[in-house]
């Protein structure tokens, strides 16, 4: 089940606001190598690719697995640009759209938090467990009579 969009507000924020103290540092890396089907609001979802296309670090694309520039100038430039000209995330963006971004999420996002939130992130909703469930139980069904049917052939 992707983040709601309060928990992908925070994520957001988490990325944009903590990135110069160290012991944030690897886990906002983590973040911005998660896949953007995380998050369930599709605003939030192109302000997450935005960020994460503009803070990869320059790489050979192809040898090397990405990487992120976190922390210094050039990630509080692409946080500044996001911030204060929202139509390079998108054209429909706007100035209330991000208006979060830089601002801290408060004391109850710690590193309880952010474990909770990669759970979230992957977690598969419930319906779609239930009917894997039954599509595995009726495929494992048909597979005793098929290698009866098999049998009777031969």
């Amino acid at each position: 089940m992707p983040l709601d969009v309060e928990d992908g507000a925070k994520a957001l924020q988490l990325v944009t606001s903590r990135y110069d103290q160290r012991e944030w540092r690897k886990k906002i890396e983590k973040t911005l190598s998660l896949p953007p089907t995380g998050f369930e609001d599709a605003t939030q979802r192109k302000m997450f690719v935005y960020l994460r296309l503009r803070l990869q670090a320059y790489k050979s694309r192809r040898a090397d697995p990405p990487s992120w520039i976190v922390g210094g100038y050039a990630t509080k430039e692409v946080i500044d640009r996001a911030r204060f000209r929202p139509t390079d995330i998108d054209p429909d963006m706007t100035e209330a759209d991000v208006s979060f971004l830089g601002v801290d999420p408060g004391a109850e996002v710690d590193e309880m938090w952010w474990e909770e939130m990669l759970v979230k992130w992957f977690e598969a909703p419930e319906e779609d467990l239930e009917e894997s469930d039954e599509e595995s139980e009726a495929s494992s069904e048909d597979q005793p009579e098929d290698s009866e049917s098999r049998e009777e052939e031969k």
